[in-house]
């Protein structure tokens, strides 16, 4: 599907740009070809730009950068790459990244992924009002959010007051979102609120490096170069903010993923360790144990018994079958 406008300059005065973009079907659209601070956009408010977003079912996007993003998974998985790694995103999923990392997105098989893609402050600053991150909504706050996006596509013919309505309302739903962060923000170090949220920020999208990259040992080096910070500042106030260490967190992150890994494949232990990052089955054994006090052929049976009797199902998991209720043909 090709990009196109809905809103006329010529109807609609000092209207919200309101570029929709919808990749469905094994559909592909590429954002590279006009950037979102592009010239035809300079003349306009930077406030009143965004970009309204949608892939589903093997449809593929590409941004390129140029504004903040925020994605939200309605049903199935989609794989986003970006700056900050590989990820993917499962059903009451979102996922929010900065300025400069370019997201990829295709969508799976059954995948449908909503988005915004937001603006940058004058300057070239982030937007005070959201912050790198990943996260998981309840069932009730993807269904206000697919409703707000529904209303941000359809507001430019209803007129201006309208656009900057759905705009506002659907960013003040996404900082709701983040309310979780507050309490890292406030550990920050800096003298105003201003400056704890900018250095927070750049942990986030530390953090969120790390969660891209479950794959291998992430260098202190790589993440203050991705933070501007200096390796000591960074490990300093990494660990202030949330009580591990870089390093730790990321033997945390392989870990997990090992689990995720064994619990929904058959691949051999040696194979999945070194598919986690780690240099052999030994350092893989050591470490799983360590910090599950078991062992990894003793935690896959446990898991597979579990998911039989029906005690696999988290909350997280139900939140996410019912995402999968989400009709993507009411959009």
């Amino acid at each position: 599907m090709q990009l196109e406008h809905t809103a006329s300059p010529h109807r609609i005065p000092r209207s919200i740009v309101r570029q929709h973009a919808l990749a469905d079907r094994g559909a592909s659209v590429d954002l590279r070809e006009r950037p979102l601070d592009s010239p035809l956009d300079r003349h306009r408010p930077f406030d009143h730009v965004c970009r309204w977003l949608a892939v589903a079912r093997m449809g593929s996007v590409r941004t390129g950068g140029g504004g903040f993003s925020i994605w939200f998974q309605l049903r199935g998985c989609t794989r986003v790459q970006a700056r900050e790694g590989s990820f993917v995103l499962n059903p009451g999923e979102w996922l929010a990244l900065d300025r400069d990392s370019a997201p990829a997105l295709l969508a799976g098989r059954h995948g449908a992924t909503l988005g915004l893609l937001l603006p940058m402050e004058p300057g070239g600053a982030r937007r005070a009002d959201l912050l790198p991150g990943r996260g998981r909504m309840s069932h009730r706050d993807l269904r206000i959010a697919i409703r707000l996006w529904r209303n941000g596509r359809e507001a430019g013919a209803a007129g201006h007051e309208a656009a900057v309505r759905a705009f506002a309302s659907m960013l003040s739903h996404l900082s709701a979102l983040q309310r979780e962060l507050d309490r890292g923000i406030a550990r920050c170090p800096g003298r105003s609120m201003r400056r704890k949220r900018q250095v927070f920020g750049r942990l986030q999208r530390a953090r969120l490096f790390l969660d891209g990259h479950r794959d291998r040992v992430v260098r202190l080096t790589e993440l203050a170069e991705l933070t501007s910070f200096s390796s000591w500042y960074l490990s300093k106030t990494f660990h202030d903010i949330y009580d591990e260490s870089p390093q730790a967190a990321s033997v945390r992150l392989r870990l997990e993923h090992a689990c995720e890994l064994l619990a929904g494949t058959d691949a051999a232990i040696s194979e999945i360790g070194a598919c986690c990052g780690f240099d052999n089955s030994c350092s893989f054994a050591r470490a799983f144990r360590a910090r599950y006090r078991t062992t990894a052929t003793a935690w896959r049976d446990a898991s597979r018994r579990g998911a039989k009797v029906g005690t696999g199902t988290t909350p997280a998991a139900q939140s996410g079958a019912s995402a999968r209720n989400v009709m993507w043909s009411e959009l």
